[in-house]
Parts: C-alpha cells; sequence; structure tokens
C-alpha cells in the first residue's frame, strides 16, 4: 500500500513542489488550500506524471472546516503542515490588527486545528511523521516582524513539545526552518506589490520551492529510527535574519 501524505497549503510555493516531488517519491497526495483552480492544476500534474491526487478546498483558520473535510479522511503517514503567511511589515505601534489576526489564525491556529484532527490517526496507526514548515523567524526576531515571528516562535515551540508528546507513539516530527525563499511569500506580505516584493531578493540567490521539497523528501524517507528533529536551510549569501550578501 502506498503511503499516504497530506499537505497544506498546497497551492503555491511549498507545498505545491513538495505535492509534486512526493508523488514522484511514491506518495498518494492529499493536497489542501484555499483556492480551487489552484487545486484542480496541481492535481494534473501530479496525474499527468503518473501520482494520485486528491484535492479538499477550505480553510485551515476554521476549525469548522478543518473537522469537516479532515476527519473523513481515514490515514495520513505523512502530514506537512506548511499552510502559512506573513502579512505586513512595519513596527509595531503601525502594525494592522487584521494582518496580525491572519497570521496568527493561520501559522498557529491552523497548524493546530489540522495536527488535533490528524495525529490521533496516526496514534492509532502505530506511527506517521508530522513536518511543521517553520522560519528562521522562529528563533531570529528581526525588526517590523513581531507577530510574523511570534507565530514562527509558537511554530518552534510546538514543534519540540509535539515531538514529546507523540514520542512513545512512534511519531516523528520534524520542523524545517527555511531563510529566503523565492515564492508568493514576499507578494503576500506586501499585499499584492509585485514591484516591491521583488526586491526583496536584490543580490541574492534564494532558495526556491523545489529546495525546500528537497529536503522534505529526505527527511520523510530516512530509516525508521532515524530522526530529523529540526532543520535549518538558508541561501549560501544569507547567514541568519541580519546578515546577507548583496552583490552589487
Amino acid at each position: 500500500m502506498k503511503k499516504q501524505a497530506l499537505i497544506t497549503g498546497a497551492t503555491s510555493g511549498i507545498g505545491r513542489a513538495a505535492a509534486l516531488r512526493l508523488a514522484a517519491a511514491g506518495y498518494d497526495i492529499i493536497a489542501t488550500g484555499r483556492r480551487a483552480e489552484r487545486l484542480a492544476e496541481l492535481r494534473q500534474a501530479v496525474e499527468a506524471a503518473g501520482g494520485c491526487c486528491t484535492t479538499l478546498c477550505f480553510d485551515v483558520r476554521s476549525e469548522a472546516e478543518v473537522r469537516r473535510f479532515l476527519e473523513p479522511v481515514e490515514r495520513v503517514d505523512l502530514l506537512l503542515n506548511n499552510a502559512g503567511l506573513a502579512a505586513g511589515l512595519e513596527h509595531i505601534d503601525r502594525g494592522d490588527t487584521a494582518d496580525w489576526d491572519a497570521m496568527i489564525d493561520t501559522n498557529v491556529k491552523g497548524l493546530l486545528y489540522v495536527t488535533r484532527v490528524i495525529t490521533p490517526k496516526m496514534v492509532a496507526a502505530g506511527g506517521g511523521h508530522v513536518i511543521n514548515i517553520g522560519s528562521i523567524a522562529g528563533t531570529e526576531p528581526y525588526e517590523n516582524g513581531a507577530v510574523y515571528c511570534a507565530s514562527k516562535h509558537a511554530v518552534h515551540a510546538i514543534s519540540q513539545a509535539m515531538r514529546a508528546d507523540l514520542l512513545a507513539a512512534g511519531i516523528k516530527v520534524t520542523e524545517i526552518r527555511p531563510g529566503m525563499v523565492e515564492t508568493e511569500f514576499s507578494e503576500v506580505r506586501f499585499h499584492g506589490d509585485r514591484e516591491r516584493a521583488k526586491h526583496v531578493y536584490d543580490g541574492v540567490t534564494p532558495l526556491s520551492g523545489e529546495d525546500i521539497a528537497e529536503a522534505i523528501v529526505w527527511a520523510a524517507q530516512l530509516p525508521a529510527h532515524m530522526n530529523v528533529n529540526d532543520m535549518v536551510l538558508m541561501p549560501a549569501q544569507q547567514a541568519g535574519a541580519y546578515y546577507t550578501w548583496r552583490k552589487a
């Protein structure tokens, strides 16, 4: 029986790349997201490559929707908690509380809602693997990013505690914490301002969604006795949240 991977936020970026890469590695895919058209395109891409993909269109910020769509899922071998976003880049005294709610509801509460529904299935099955997509912001807070950094600090803490909570059940837990990855991340952060978003990566060769997908598949395919607790990935030109070498 083929293993089954459930991926949240699969409509773009890391989530989409991970769905394609995991399918190529032999997983059946359950892809979730809010954009039905993007999910349909992903399903076609997976199936065109010979894989199997089921799509579920809902918002992880709604506990009711999470339960309605995910409780009927019978088996999940790999849960990739990828859904997340950054919204806004201002000092705390000028932040938009709607942006704050979006980040906390997606990055923290959404991850928790999905995990709460899926991990009991893994416990009952006697094993599984949860991979949470964090960020270097989860340990390195930076100016203008207070709430985003707080949400990723939460993911970091939750991942560490989850590892302990699920240890006796034989469930692996991995957090992957990327630095600069060129996806729709910056465009979303700047509310659709593509011109501003593209300058984030000036002079830098950033990571791609495909790079992170490779790391996900590597961690997922390790022998049963091995677990990656925490993986930090950055471009060669980045050494931390405040250290980036940009070519002229």
